[in-house]
Parts: C-alpha cells; structure tokens; sequence
C-alpha cells in the first residue's frame, strides 16, 4: 500500500508487579487495586519509560529497518547510528528538560490510486525515532481499548483481517454497504480535539507537550517552512496511532448502534441488510463524524451500494455458481498493476533484461503475497503472458544488429529458414513479440531461466 511505516508496539516494557516473600519462601499475589495504582502512576512518569535505553534501541532498529526518504536536515537513515553516537546525550537533555523543537516535516507527493496525489510529511531521521519511541510505550495503553473492527495500522492485524471480516457480514445476508470515505483525514484533524483523547490516557504532560511540538512543527514546501494549526502528517510513525486515538470515538459509535462494520484507516464499511437501512445509517453517521468529530465525509468517494459494486482495501467480493461469496481483485488493482509493469518494462530504459527480470520479481512477489486470498489465477495466467511478450520486446530491442540476432536465434534452435522470416521481417517489435518463431526459443522455460518468477506457482505455493 504505497510506502506506509510499519509500527510495532512489541518492543514495549510491559508492567511486572511483584511483590515481596513472605517467612515461607512463597509469592505473594498481588492485589488490584495495586496493580491499578501502579499502571496510574507509570502514565504520570512515561517520558523516563520512553526515553529508557532498551525502547530507544529498539525505536532505532525499526527506523534502519524501515528507511524511508530523508527530511529537511538532509539525514540519511544510514546516518543516524554514527550521529547519534555524538548527539545523543544533547538531545536526551532537552527532550528531559522540555527544550526540544522537532524539525518540520518535508512535504512530498505520492500517487494515489484514483489518480490523485497525496501529501506526505516525511520527519527527519532523529524525530522519525523518537516519534517511533513514543509509540512503542504509548501505544499499547490505548490498543487495550481500542475497538475490535478497527484494523489498520495496530499489531497483529493485517489488511486480510478487514476483509475476511467483511466477508463473514456478507455471508450472513449483509449485502449492502456504507461505504464511508473520510476527505483529507490526515489534514483536517483538530488537534485541542485530539491531544484531548490523548490526554485522557497520558497523564505525563512533558509526553503531551511533545505530541503537540510533531503535530505543530510545521512543515516545508519549497524551502519554506509553512505552520500547521491541524491534522497529523502522514509518513512519521506516531501519526498511524494518532489516527487510530482520533477515530475510536467513530468506533465507539458505531459499536453502540449495533452494527457490523470494519475500519481500516479512514476507510469505514458499514453492513446492512436494506438499502433503506444503509441510506439511514449513512446520514446519521456522516452528521456525527462533521459534527462531533469535525471532520469531513467524501462526498464523491462515499456511497450506499450493493457489496458487489464496491471495492475494500483493493479487493471486491461475487457469488460463485455455488452461491458462495468470493473475494476478487477490484478493476482498478488490475489496471495499476498492469501500468506498473509498463513502467518497469519501457524499452527506453536502457536497463539489462535481468535487471528487468528482478524489479518483476519483486513487485509480483509483494502484490501476490498481499492478494493472495482473492480468486486471482486466471488474471495471473494471462498477466505473466504479456509479461514474457514484453521481455521478448526487450530483448530483440538489445540484440539490435542483425548478425546477432542471426547468432542468437540459431544457436537457441532456430532453423535458417525460420530465423531469416524473422531477422528479415518489417513488422514492428510488438507485433514480431507474438510471432510463432519468437514464441518457440523465447518461451516460459527461457525466462525462467533467466530467473523470471513463475507468477501461477508462487500463488499456489503461497495460497
């Protein structure tokens, strides 16, 4: 799903309460009420739990191993361990005493799938771990409460679980579908509203003010440093968590009106059995999420539907002849798919067939894996046929001169006759791609060979 950070909450201290052995040697248990005082007064001391040496390893190893673009300071990832080594005893300092300023965050632009872009807030390297440090010690004192229809972004859920929930609503009769897109999320949270949700868990106000500097430290667009009064930007780590505190309200709402629903991000799916029902259900929550939580409902991208017509975290769901439900990839997976082996396959790259070969690779093997619960056989069937014909393209490009291609083309098994059809023909490469010579010495067994994956065996080894 387009470069998003990876979060973990593993690494965290979790609270241990042992008490004291009495005259026999034996443990004590511990009461509640202990263990209750003893979770409230941590939530008063977190900047110390954050800041401790083992969470603040753990927050650097995830950043090296997520990398990611630098920001404003210009910090390569591979950078910080060697800065840090000298740095860190400063910048420890005025985190502990309240100096610390976080740098603002550099604005970059990613395509979105409907053709859009969509503005990230990329930190430095040094705000990127401390954020990612806040979260490992924060995060888990909201994911004890946090709704069990909210999937993105939290430990142990994946995408798949979305939905394969969803399925389950539709196999049960719910078949019509609020689909609920919230415009700009990341943009237009109100932060008195959010760092109040914060704060009613986190009692440490030196950690509020410090949440607070990363949602104000503005950020730079052309050089220019321009101040942000709301949202939380996309691309550091806190600002996953941050989403998940800011949207458990609309969960919380949701989960009291007794309904089926999954939400991953700001992408919200509501299950009903009646158009009428849906259409009622979608006023009522787009009322409550542009009053109650001031935010604004997509009004393009929102819609009542039957199930089969819509499309959830890329998939989209059909009955089978059994009358079974089914997941498949939605049209527009397909088609971005198909644009994305365009690009690694444009002849005027200049790159060698292996080097081609092994970027196929890579990107099939992540969007198998992803999909790989979904009926996608046939599409990768033909998907790795026009895959070889336009590596055919490619390669007859490279051979250019005539004697190699005389060359190559014998000494694969050619016949004369045959290669002399092709060597002297005036058809173009696309057209000379799908000739019955190129097919023969340029077939499945010559690009995998050249370590070209086979797509329909991957899918069914992984599946």
């Amino acid at each position: 799903m387009q470069g998003r950070q990876k979060i973990s909450y593993e690494s965290y201290p979790k609270d241990v309460v042992v008490q004291p052995q009495d005259n026999l040697g034996a443990q004590s248990i511990p009461s509640a009420q202990t263990k209750t005082n003893s979770c409230e007064e941590r939530r008063y001391q977190l900047l110390e739990e954050i800041l401790a040496k083992e969470n603040m390893m753990a927050a650097l190893k995830r950043v090296e191993a997520n990398k990611g673009a630098p920001g404003v300071d210009s910090m390569e990832v591979s950078e910080l361990r060697g800065y840090l080594r000298q740095e860190w005893p400063h910048i420890k300092s005025s985190l502990l005493d309240g100096t610390y300023r976080p740098m603002p965050v550099r604005r970059a632009k990613i395509p979105k799938p409907d053709h859009g872009m969509r503005d990230l807030g990329i930190p430095n390297a040094v705000d990127r771990m401390t954020q990612q440090a806040i979260a490992q010690v924060i995060g888990p004192i909201f994911e004890e409460e946090f709704s069990r229809y909210s999937y993105g972004f939290r430990p142990g859920r994946k995408p798949r679980d979305a939905v394969l929930a969803a399925k389950e609503y539709i196999e049960q009769g719910y078949r019509w579908v609020v689909d609920i897109d919230i415009e700009r999320f990341f943009d237009r949270v109100n932060h008195d509203m959010l760092m109040a949700k914060v704060a009613a868990k986190v009692k440490d106000k030196r950690v509020l003010k410090l949440i607070r500097s990363y949602l104000t430290s503005g950020v730079m667009i052309s050089g220019v440093v321009i101040d942000t009064d709301e949202g939380t930007p996309q691309g550091g780590p806190l600002s996953p968590l941050l989403s998940n505190i800011m949207l458990d309200e609309l969960d919380k709402e949701l989960e009291r009106r007794g309904h089926r629903f999954c939400r991953y991000a700001d992408d919200c799916n509501i299950y009903l059995k009646s158009k009428r029902a849906a259409e009622r259900v979608y006023g009522s929550m787009r009322e409550f999420i542009e009053a109650k939580l001031k935010l604004k409902v997509n009004q393009d991208k929102s819609a009542v539907d039957r199930v089969w017509r819509r499309k959830f975290l890329g998939f989209s769901y059909y009955t089978s002849s059994k009358r079974e439900v089914r997941l498949r990839l939605a049209p527009e997976v397909v088609r971005r798919q198909k644009d994305m082996i365009r690009k690694i396959t444009k002849r005027s790259r200049g790159i060698s067939v292996d080097k081609v070969i092994a970027e196929i690779n890579q990107k099939m093997m992540g969007f198998i894996n992803y999909f790989k619960i979904a009926d996608m056989k046939e599409f990768l069937m033909r998907l790795q046929e026009w895959i070889r014909r336009k590596l055919r393209v490619i390669v007859w490009k490279h051979w250019k001169r005539m004697r190699t291609k005389f060359r190559k083309l014998i000494g694969m098994g050619l016949s004369l006759e045959q290669t002399k059809i092709i060597v002297y023909s005036r058809k173009k490469y696309w057209r000379l791609s799908n000739t019955p010579q190129l097919n023969k010495v340029m077939g499945i067994a010559f690009f995998e060979g050249l370590g070209l994956m086979n797509l329909v065996e991957r899918y069914n080894l992984i599946r």
